[in-house]
């Protein structure tokens, strides 16, 4: 197979970000959950009740989208070094009221009773389960490592059909009740979000082309496991999918995307069909989404779904552990490409568990999806 640097150069435009917004601290990168792509298809549709929320959500998007890289990330309330690292969250939900100004008017704080609204307790509960996993597996204090405060917003803009990390909050959206639902429903949305955080703080992957795909395929994993953490399910009894409350009655699909089967989410008259592909056979060379970064994260999606899957038991502990050490180990470089990843993937596995049944599932996989490890 050729080299995938040169077979998938970024864009120009991507270039030239790349060039502008090359760093040493840690920027956020706007991420969302609903890839551009699906919010394109249902901005075209002949249906206002579809077309109008998804344009005023795309319009949202790429306002906050400008406003992460024309902006550095404020200063958060204290450095690690300054703050207690505790093992407990710090947690804070803030309504928005159905407008778009940020925070918003804070309505739960750590340690307070659940109220009557149902999006802050799931808000409050899903910062609580992703805390958990990365503390209770990975020994990990907060997205940062140093007990970063975990901030959310809920009932953002009117329909918005979206949720998203800003680079320092959780952003949730109502949906527009016609595709999708509340975003606070999906455990696993929650995680992936609040885990572009946690790359934010380490890798620091670039957010286009190949990194790209692994940073959000990354969040992809990081989601599925605090989710399966939360339910306490081994490897086999888990659906492997991303969003699956999120779509409505309507859609004919049961999630975002799937890691067991990329590219079968959803087969739907307006959503069209799930873009995602399994194996480098289907590399999607795109300008579009930063270069395909929600589409083609099904190639590394699909490669820990094989790795977890052959290895069994509680997926955290073996194949997560694996890519928690990639994540957080220093050697990944913000532009790596697939191959770079896998390559660390299997360094990793022999330096923590040795070279016997994590290294040979590990290979398999990656094999399996088409990526170079040789």
């Amino acid at each position: 197979m050729d080299d995938s640097r040169t077979r998938n150069r970024p864009p120009a435009a991507a270039d030239a970000l790349r060039t502008s917004s090359h760093h040493t601290h840690h920027h956020g990168v706007f991420c969302t959950i609903v890839p551009p792509h699906v919010l394109d298809r249902l901005a075209r549709a002949d249906d206002p009740a579809l077309h109008e929320p998804a344009r005023r959500t795309l319009e949202r998007d790429a306002l906050q989208r400008t406003r992460r890289r024309i902006t550095t990330v404020r200063g958060i309330r204290a450095t690690a070094a300054e703050r207690e690292a505790t093992d407990q969250p710090q947690r804070t939900i803030h309504d928005a009221g159905n407008r778009e100004e940020l925070p918003g008017e804070k309505v739960r704080g750590e340690g307070d009773d659940p109220g009557q609204d149902a999006s802050v307790n799931r808000a409050y509960a899903g910062l609580g389960a992703t805390f958990d996993l990365y503390l209770k597996v990975y020994g990990r204090r907060s997205i940062d490592g140093g007990g970063l405060p975990l901030d959310a917003t809920v009932h953002y803009g009117q329909d918005y059909g979206n949720a998203f990390w800003d680079g320092e909050r959780m952003v949730f959206g109502d949906g527009d009740g016609e595709v999708f639902r509340d975003f606070t429903l999906p455990l696993d949305v929650i995680g992936h979000e609040l885990t572009h955080g946690v790359t934010q703080y380490t890798a620091n992957l670039e957010y286009f082309s190949q990194p790209g795909a692994l940073n959000e395929s990354v969040s992809d994993v990081f989601g599925a496991l605090i989710k399966q953490h939360s339910l306490g399910q081994t490897a086999d009894q888990a659906d492997w999918l991303i969003g699956a409350e999120l779509l409505t009655d309507r859609v004919t699909g049961e999630a975002l995307r799937s890691m067991k089967a990329p590219g079968t989410a959803y087969d739907d008259d307006v959503l069209g069909k799930d873009p995602q592909p399994a194996t480098m056979d289907d590399y999607v060379d795109t300008s579009d989404d930063n270069g395909g970064v929600h589409i083609n994260s099904g190639i590394p999606n699909h490669a820990f779904y094989l790795a977890a899957t052959d290895l069994g038991g509680y997926a955290w502990e073996r194949a997560g552990q694996i890519w928690y050490d990639v994540l957080t180990g220093g050697e990944l470089a913000a532009d790596a490409n697939f191959t770079d990843f896998a390559r660390l993937t299997l360094a990793a596995a022999e330096s923590r568990f040795g070279a016997g049944d994590e290294q040979r599932a590990l290979q398999k996989a990656w094999s399996r999806v088409g990526v170079e490890t040789a």
